[in-house]
């Protein structure tokens, strides 16, 4: 008995596993799991602290940034940064970002609400910061644009977005707009990179040869 004790001894000190003492398996995520759920556990709640902070900067940004351009720039007289290709060209957007669906305020307003409790709901579960990243850029950029629908004139659910940015041709946009486009960007690129919210990678070559041997 006491040979058999000093072995497993002797193959835990020098780093082997024990035979009664299974490894997880870190390719299975259930067994992964259980062996790291204390250092897991955290990675939630601090996910969503991310998310939720990169919301506030883009938010507040969004709103001074309007609070400037409504005081500060005449709508007949635009601001010219970098001759006529980039300017600060005041005015009112009843559509979405950079202009489009004009004539349906009400509905992007609810469309943006439906935008908020997703992305809130999908922040509480988090363990990717980088998907928290592009969440907290759609989050702030949504919220700021919300704000104007809801407390502008015309009225609630009604109200113009402040746009102000031209640039070339490009239609005139604010901060909100560009970051719910570019954490809209950074989402899709962890998508086709197969990067889980949950931080987990995914191999898309193994998935779709696996497709390709089912058919």
């Amino acid at each position: 008995m006491s040979d058999d004790r000093t072995d497993s001894d002797d193959r835990a000190v020098k780093g082997k596993p024990i035979p009664d003492q299974p490894v997880p398996d870190p390719d299975n995520p259930v067994e992964a799991s259980s062996g790291g759920d204390a250092e897991a556990a955290p990675r939630g709640p601090r996910r969503m602290f991310l998310l939720v902070a990169v919301a506030v900067v883009v938010f507040a940004l969004d709103l001074v940034t309007k609070v400037l351009a409504v005081a500060l720039i005449d709508p007949r007289d635009p601001v010219r940064i970098i001759g006529d290709t980039v300017t600060l060209t005041l005015i009112r957007n009843p559509g979405a970002a950079f202009s489009m669906a004009t004539g349906m305020t009400w509905l992007l307003t609810l469309v943006a609400v439906g935008v908020v409790i997703g992305v809130i709901k999908i922040g509480r579960t988090l363990s990717s910061p980088w998907w928290a990243l592009g969440l907290g850029l759609v989050l702030g950029g949504a919220l700021g644009n919300l704000i104007d629908r809801l407390f502008r004139s015309p009225g609630p659910l009604q109200g113009h977005v402040v746009d102000f940015v031209s640039v070339g041709w490009w239609p005139v946009f604010n901060v909100a707009d560009s970051s719910i486009v570019c954490g809209a960007i950074l989402l899709v690129a962890l998508t086709l990179f197969g990067i889980e919210p949950s931080g987990t990678k995914t191999d898309t070559t193994t998935e779709t040869s696996r497709k390709g041997d089912a058919a």
